[in-house]
């Protein structure tokens, strides 16, 4: 069953992996609660001590540890028990934390405060097991790993002399903020391009116009009246009139250029003819007939014909002289 009381930090895992950490957090418990003497066996400790200092230790331990020393009765033995086993962890963490060490270059990260945990994790470690990093090393290891292109910068701070790691990382934080805002107005209108115009200046105008009409005005000038001088169209209004006027010239262009299917006369439309029907129905024939003919209804020769205003001419036709009577029809 899992322990249901809550844990002050956190238990120490079977492995070992976090008793560096369990061992400041559980030091740190003890001493806060006047027990920390209690881990010294060179001192002389009331039983009372040290049976709440043995309950702390049980409680924040692996249960599987729980059952390998179940035989400490005693504070002190039950924590050099822990120390013997599992302290070898500093010669683990310490290599690693170095080589973390010396490959941290500030050029890597994309953020101030990226490079400034990573710092801070690396040295507590290092720290943790023995290693000593003051603020001259943190100071010079982040300003020796500047990108090439910051050399300037780089000048500028180490002429400052920072005495402290957190002085210059203030600094630092403070100009990349600057320098992401300086960014964001240059993306927000790049070098050499021109404001964008103002909203309300066509509203304006408008409302204006409004203002200034005949009748009752409801912008800035109340009351009845007439309106003197030229009234003001505003833009949108003059585009969508100049635009319907082109339209309509478009459209009588189109008109006087075609030519009627009702009537065959130009000038107008179908739609709008207005010639008489009976002369429509002789236009429509006629063009039936040049349809049947083929388009050799206006050829012309240039052979002499007869003419018929011929006045030595006194051949008579009838209309006789073009029917066919039936029985001269040959069957």
């Amino acid at each position: 069953m899992s322990n249901l009381t809550k844990l002050e930090i956190n238990a120490l895992d079977i492995t070992g992996n976090n008793y560096m950490t369990w061992a400041v957090g559980a030091r740190m418990h003890l001493r806060g609660s006047g027990l920390l003497e209690t881990i010294d066996n060179t001192k002389t400790v009331s039983d009372e001590k040290k049976a709440k200092a043995m309950i702390f230790l049980r409680h924040h331990i692996h249960d599987g540890l729980k059952d390998e020393y179940i035989t400490k009765e005693d504070p002190g033995d039950l924590w050099q028990s822990l120390k013997e086993r599992f302290d070898h962890q500093k010669y683990v963490i310490l290599p690693k934390a170095k080589h973390e060490w010396i490959h941290l270059r500030f050029q890597d990260y994309k953020s101030v405060s990226e490079f400034n945990s990573a710092m801070f994790g690396i040295t507590s470690r290092m720290m943790l097991c023995g290693e000593k990093i003051s603020d001259y090393d943190m100071i010079e290891k982040t300003l020796s790993t500047f990108h090439p292109e910051n050399v300037v910068l780089q000048q500028q701070y180490r002429v400052n002399g920072f005495k402290r790691y957190s002085e210059l990382m203030q600094i630092l934080l403070v100009a990349e903020q600057n320098n992401q805002l300086v960014l964001l107005n240059h993306q927000a209108r790049p070098t050499g391009s021109a404001p964008f115009p103002e909203v309300n200046v066509a509203s304006s105008s408008y409302d204006n116009w409004r203002g200034r009409g005949r009748g009752r005005g409801r912008g800035r000038n109340h009351g009845r009246g007439r309106g003197r001088g030229r009234r003001f169209r505003p833009y949108d209004e003059r585009n969508k009139k100049d635009s319907q006027e082109n339209e309509r010239g478009r459209d009588d262009k189109r008109q006087t250029e075609k030519v009627c299917y009702r009537c065959g006369m130009k000038g107008h439309w179908v739609r709008t003819c207005r010639t008489p029907r009976h002369l429509a129905d002789l236009y429509r024939e006629s063009q039936k007939g040049k349809e049947k003919s083929g388009g050799e209804t206006n050829f012309i020769s240039d052979e002499p014909g007869p003419s018929f205003h011929d006045s030595n001419d006194d051949t008579h036709l009838d209309v006789s002289d073009f029917l066919v009577e039936p029985e001269n029809i040959d069957v």
